[in-house]
């Protein structure tokens, strides 16, 4: 009977306790070193990883991509709970922590490989994606139109190891003081509530 209560214990009790509303949205909003910081903060994501997406070169490299010849864009890949987090709550965040109504650029960071998109992986998160875009203008939330891209999801390709995590690990290095450490202080300001503790 020991036995039995261990093996309940081990195998079904941790399994009744997980979410089995895990998801992926993959996003593209200019620097992954930005968006990665910002959804690593995030209430009910589980997991970032930056990448690249959208283009037609297997295997692209970070120095490909930046040349713009891929045709791919830096993305980051998230993983979440939508039990905790909807993907709606997602898209708001991705929202208010770029600029969704330039072309192809994020401030000094321009190319097609910055461009705003939305990965989207199911036919709901197509319908979500659109609906929310709608309320934006709808709310005239930008004074110009928005130029997001949703584009269905083909292909993930992982970063190279050192972008991952990058601003944890170069809080120092220029970029990150200047461009993604204020990114994410504005965020956690807006958002505060949905931050993990």
């Amino acid at each position: 009977m020991k036995t039995i209560l261990v093996i309940i214990s081990i195998l079904i009790i941790p399994n009744l306790l997980m979410s089995k509303n895990i998801q992926k949205a993959t996003l593209g909003g200019g620097c992954f070193w930005c968006t990665e910081a910002i959804y690593l903060e995030l209430k009910g994501v589980t997991d970032v990883k930056p990448g690249y997406s959208g283009g037609h070169v297997k295997n692209p490299k970070y120095k490909e991509v930046c040349e713009g010849t891929t045709g791919h864009a830096e993305v980051v890949q998230i993983t979440f709970d939508a039990d905790i987090i909807s993907f709606s709550d997602i898209l708001e965040v991705f929202f208010m922590t770029h600029d969704p109504t330039t072309l192809n650029r994020q401030g000094n960071d321009v190319g097609t490989q910055y461009r705003s998109v939305i990965f989207y992986h199911s036919k709901d998160q197509k319908e979500v994606a659109e609906r929310v875009i709608n309320l934006f203008e709808k709310e005239e939330v930008y004074s110009k139109p928005i130029v997001t891209e949703v584009t269905e999801f083909d292909k993930f390709y992982i970063a190279e190891d050192y972008h991952i995590n990058y601003f944890a690990r170069n809080k120092t290095q220029g970029y990150c003081q200047f461009v993604v450490a204020p990114k994410l202080e504005k965020f956690k300001k807006i958002f505060k509530d949905q931050l993990k503790k």
